[in-house]
């Protein structure tokens, strides 16, 4: 009986060690602007969702989204940088778990603007979110997701 305890806690521990692994912290780095509250709140969001994020306050947003390849009028209230992709906007995490499980060849992903009910910002969901993909060759963005 000891001997068959012994060998079950052994393969437990094996198997818990790539599990932990898997459900180590994503590192996230998200640039804001400084007076924007709302940045704050999808940076809370993501941290009870498992991310460990850096908030970086700026007032260079717009030149930084646009050096990640999200075009102006398809650009969010603040930028992230997760994993080698940019996260533009108040895109719900089970869409950046997507991107990052998937793992397209694109520069990354944009909730334009600052839509209502959206993680992070105040109200009620009152319409559908289309999440684009952002291109890193420049070609307009196409629909990724809709949430």
């Amino acid at each position: 009986m000891k001997r068959r305890t012994f060998c079950l806690c052994g393969a437990l521990a094996l198997l818990a060690s790539p599990l932990r692994a898997i459900a180590a912290p994503v590192q996230a780095t998200l640039y804001k602007n400084p007076q924007c509250t709302c940045c704050e709140g999808y940076a809370d969001y993501l941290r009870q969702n498992g991310f460990t994020v850096d908030v970086k306050p700026t007032n260079d947003l717009a030149e930084i989204s646009q050096k990640a390849g999200v075009p102006e009028k398809y650009q969010g209230c603040h930028t992230m940088f997760v994993d080698g992709y940019v996260v533009d906007g108040h895109v719900p995490v089970e869409i950046v778990r997507k991107l990052l499980t998937e793992r397209p060849a694109i520069a990354g992903i944009t909730l334009p603007g600052m839509p209502s009910g959206s993680p992070g910002m105040t109200g009620k969901k009152t319409e559908t979110f289309i999440i684009y993909a952002v291109t890193k060759d420049g070609r307009p963005p196409k629909v990724y997701a809709t949430v």
